[in-house]
């Protein structure tokens, strides 16, 4: 989402970086580049003013104008500004707020098409998985055709228990059935998911201000489109004037939006980003943070966010099992297809590399590889094409088995080959590893792990 700001903004620091004294002047020509940038972004003006007064604030300053890398100085001033741009000066918790008695009812509002309903799903499977809450799902939606039935479709994915649909009732008339149920059957969090409506209007807000007065929610969240840019902004500045909104979840973000409401959010409405909706899969939700969003925006990489993520969708048995056999030597293309897999529920792999740092001056490299549509899935295809054998064993494979795997999976004999050719490299250099053991690695570094004939000189 903020791939065009971080790079605009990237470009900027680099210049600075390279400059061994900054003077005011210089300060001044990169602020007003860095304006420019957030414009662009869509970051509304109020917003931009405050970031680059309270930069120019710190900047133009002696400990900046004489410290050893006035550059790197100032990097850390936008990385803070844009930290507190974001929220990340507020106290309070993290995250959804589920501290009241049960059944916390949570209120999910927003315009139609900004993904409210699926938003509902993700936040029922995640409190279901990640914090073992029984959730029932209701849906207050009478205007939209078959809104209840998707939502019903939503809860039997997600595993949770959705509100029996009964013809007929008002939206307050369903929220306070599905609060007695939540009372009467023991459920830790009751998800009402609101009516919304192609532009704010009357009739809308009416409808959600009186089911908010019904079942007093612990949390009101609204659903914003990140692809809308301003127009979510000036959604949220309403929803929050006329309902009153205690947090805000922002969808799509995984698209080419630019970012600017993101940063505009918090303070033009007051409300913190709780959650970001990065896929349509029901896994597919991330915690908002602050810092972690700076550090990504400047191209510093989010490690901690990709660590979690990992931590989340990699088996740890299964990658134990997987590092003993490389210890023994016995690393397999079954081993191999399986390691695919895993990467495969982590996302895409230009999301996950992305979380690097510096990974944003590789973008073109990375988005021309088309690393995700093409090198991962047929490679998973080559290898499923393979009998049991053949994955076990591939030096059987020869001339003729090479054809016909090939034409099992739809790709060509040269793309056999090189899966082939990376895998017998993958597996020479494990074996090295194993012979030269720690201290050997120390010694000899990544150098010492490439064929004879690839080590630099």
């Amino acid at each position: 989402m903020f791939e065009a700001l971080g790079s605009r903004l990237q470009g900027v620091f680099d210049r600075l970086r390279g400059r061994g004294a900054l003077s005011e002047a210089d300060v001044s020509d990169a602020l007003r580049e860095v304006r420019v940038a957030l414009l662009e972004a869509d970051v509304a003006l109020s917003v931009v003013k405050d970031i680059t007064t309270k930069v120019r604030e710190r900047a133009i300053g002696q400990e900046v104008i004489r410290s050893i890398q006035p550059g790197q100085q100032v990097v850390k001033i936008v990385h803070d500004a844009l930290i507190e741009a974001l929220g990340g000066g507020d106290e309070g918790p993290r995250g959804l707020d589920l501290n009241a008695p049960s059944p916390v009812p949570i209120l999910m509002v927003g315009l139609q098409g900004s993904g409210k309903t699926t938003t509902s799903g993700k936040i029922a499977l995640r409190l279901r998985t990640r914090d073992r809450k029984k959730v029932l799902l209701a849906s207050l939606d009478v205007h939209r055709p078959a809104a209840q039935l998707q939502l019903a479709q939503l809860a039997e994915r997600a595993e949770v228990t959705s509100l029996p649909i009964i013809a007929g009732e008002t939206p307050i008339q369903i929220a306070e059935r599905a609060m007695d149920l939540g009372r009467r059957e023991l459920y830790d969090v009751v998800i009402l998911d609101t009516a919304g409506r192609l532009s704010i209007d009357d009739a809308l807000m009416d409808e959600v201000a009186a089911v908010k007065a019904a079942v007093k929610p612990h949390e009101t969240l609204l659903v914003v489109d990140a692809m809308t840019g301003q127009d979510s902004v000036v959604t949220a500045r309403t929803f929050n004037e006329r309902i009153g909104i205690s947090g805000i979840v922002m969808t799509r973000v995984d698209g080419d939006a630019r970012g600017g409401a993101a940063l505009s959010m918090r303070a033009v409405t007051g409300a913190p980003i709780k959650l970001l909706g990065a896929g349509e899969k029901l896994d597919a939700l991330e915690d908002f943070h602050p810092d972690r969003i700076a550090s990504r925006i400047l191209g510093m990489g989010d490690i901690v966010s990709l660590v979690e993520r990992v931590s989340e969708n990699i088996d740890q048995a299964e990658a134990e099992k997987l590092a003993a056999r490389m210890q023994k030597g016995q690393f397999s293309l079954e081993d191999y297809a399986s390691q695919l897999k895993q990467i495969g529920k982590m996302g895409s792999l230009s999301g996950i590399i992305g979380m690097l740092p510096g990974a944003a001056k590789m973008k073109a490299q990375i988005e021309g590889a088309n690393l995700d549509q093409t090198v991962l899935k047929r490679q998973a295809a080559i290898i499923g094409s393979m009998t049991l054998v053949e994955r076990r064993k591939p030096e059987v494979i020869k001339a003729s088995r090479k054809r016909r795997i090939a034409s099992g999976s739809g790709a060509s004999v040269q793309e056999v080959n090189r899966l082939l050719k990376q895998f017998e490299d993958m597996r020479d250099m494990m074996k090295r590893m194993n012979k030269m053991g720690q201290k050997g690695m120390m010694r000899g570094g990544l150098a010492a792990l490439l064929p004879q004939g690839r080590r630099p000189f």
